[in-house]
């Protein structure tokens, strides 16, 4: 079997796995849309995120940043690890993503609190009389206050979860922040890398040319040949020189991008690139077939949308409790003191009660209507998740055949890059000796240009399918955990 055909069986099989992951989860999804119960619902999606303790405990990456930066350990560029935390520190994004955690938070302790007795205390001091004839009156007293609405029909409980849900949903959004700039800045750094890889090739070109053009002065002032080569020659050499300077410039215009991400200064991020090394930082080599399909369960936005089903399905079990009897408790206990001229008195008052209750008669449908938005919300919510399960299917597949495709043409791509600049250094040596003319030479060098630039561009490319990969699995996967996770089902 050759190695085209070893590579499609490889990524055949990876297709496989990940759609039979999807099938799983929307053949799940299929059946809670239908007759089911919201507490099931919430229940079974809650089983179908439940994820390993090594890779998934409860959020992806186990909210490791060193899970995180492990991915970008396997590149051969330690700069890039490092880029990548400073933008993270920096980026508003993550800031807002952390902003939201804590709303979410104070909302799940605001939801939690009122499944509990509400107790205030108070005190009062007080003295004087109300007419001439009665002693100055003094008192003091102080006091517990409780109220407690009785869950009786769960609409508190489905609160707190609901609000336990969508918590759990913004620390995954967290994560997804962190793998989007960290995706971003990876971008931008082979963006980079790649330019000064060009840069370096067409700084070689344009000295080339402007050697050629100088021979060619020589030769047409000494008669050997016509002034129109000489012409062609500086033409080419200023070609040269302008691809060169643009060149160069988009570079910078790379360079100010990564200030932006990194919020690095200047010159410092310039010392850190050092000199233009011309190489691309590429990962270690994997086939895809050792991608997992239980590895789109780490992807935070599939968390998300995960916990947001279970917080519409929460959210009707809370407004379907509106619209049965509420039960409402309050009570008091404390401590008091009078004194009236020369006596007093002293001692401890209480009271329980009342025991009220709040019966619904008539709402003009407004708690139906709640109701029915709710179930309207909880299958859009599971519509959504449906949709991003798609999505992450999608996304991984097409960065496993970005994967495939430029290592399946990487070795042409070499063969032909140093064909071509074989045959353009024996045009020139033909050429210099007088044996080829500056247009056959200019030909040649136009083809080695190309071939350069393309070997240039697919090794972007392969560095930018690797980010997509690393994107779409939700920041990396722990091949091994993930494999011990699925020997280990049923």
């Amino acid at each position: 079997m050759s190695a085209a055909e070893v590579g499609s069986h490889r990524q055949a099989r990876s297709r496989q796995r990940l759609h039979a992951g999807a099938a799983i989860s929307l053949a799940l999804l299929t059946s809670l849309s239908g007759c089911a119960a919201p507490s099931d619902t919430a229940s079974a999606l809650a089983r179908q995120a439940a994820l390993p303790a090594q890779w998934h405990a409860p959020l992806p990456h186990s909210g490791s940043v060193t899970e995180l930066s492990t991915w970008w350990q396997r590149f051969d560029d330690p700069l890039l690890v490092r880029l990548i935390t400073a933008a993270q520190e920096a980026s508003p994004t993550m800031a807002d993503a952390k902003s939201r955690i804590e709303q979410a938070a104070a909302r799940r302790t605001g939801t939690g609190a009122e499944l509990l007795p509400q107790v205030s205390a108070s005190a009062h001091i007080s003295r004087g009389r109300q007419d001439l004839s009665q002693p100055v009156m003094a008192g003091e007293a102080a006091s517990l206050q409780l109220a407690w609405e009785i869950d009786l029909f769960g609409g508190q409980r489905a609160a707190a979860s609901a609000a336990l849900a969508r918590l759990e949903g913004a620390q995954a959004l967290w994560h997804d922040a962190r793998v989007t700039v960290a995706a971003e800045v990876a971008d931008a750094y082979t963006a980079l890398r790649a330019c000064e890889a060009v840069s370096a090739h067409l700084e070689i070109d344009a000295a080339s040319r402007a050697e050629t053009a100088r021979l060619t002065a020589l030769t047409v002032e000494r008669g050997l040949q016509a002034p129109a080569n000489a012409a062609l020659a500086r033409a080419s050499a200023a070609l040269g020189q302008v691809s060169l300077l643009q060149q160069r410039a988009a570079c910078e215009s790379q360079i100010k991008g990564l200030v932006a991400l990194t919020a690095i200064p200047e010159p410092e991020l310039r010392a850190a690139l050092g000199p233009s090394s011309g190489k691309i930082a590429q990962a270690e080599v994997f086939t895809p077939d050792q991608v997992p399909a239980q590895a789109l369960a780490q992807r935070p936005d599939l968390a998300s949308a995960a916990h947001e089903v279970m917080a519409a399905s929460a959210d009707i079990g809370e407004s379907e409790a509106q619209r049965y009897p509420r039960i409402a408790l309050a009570g008091s206990i404390g401590a008091a003191r009078v004194h009236a001229g020369q006596g007093g008195s002293d001692g401890t008052v209480w009271s329980l009660g009342p025991l009220q209750l709040t019966l619904p008669v008539f709402d003009a449908g407004r708690r139906r209507a709640n109701v029915q938005a709710t179930q309207a919300r909880h299958e859009a919510a599971v519509s959504n998740y449906r949709a991003a399960l798609r999505t992450a299917v999608r996304e991984v597949e097409q960065a496993l055949v970005a994967l495939h495709s430029t290592s399946s043409r990487a070795q042409d791509a070499q063969i032909a890059a140093d064909g071509f600049r074989e045959s353009f250094r024996a045009v020139q040596a033909r050429q210099r000796s007088g044996m080829a003319s500056l247009f056959e030479l200019e030909d040649a060098r136009r083809s080695d240009v190309q071939a350069q630039t393309a070997l240039i561009e697919l090794q972007r490319e392969r560095a930018l399918a690797w980010t997509s990969l690393y994107r779409a699995l939700g920041g990396g996967w722990d091949g091994s955990a993930l494999e011990r996770t699925a020997s280990t089902q049923p």
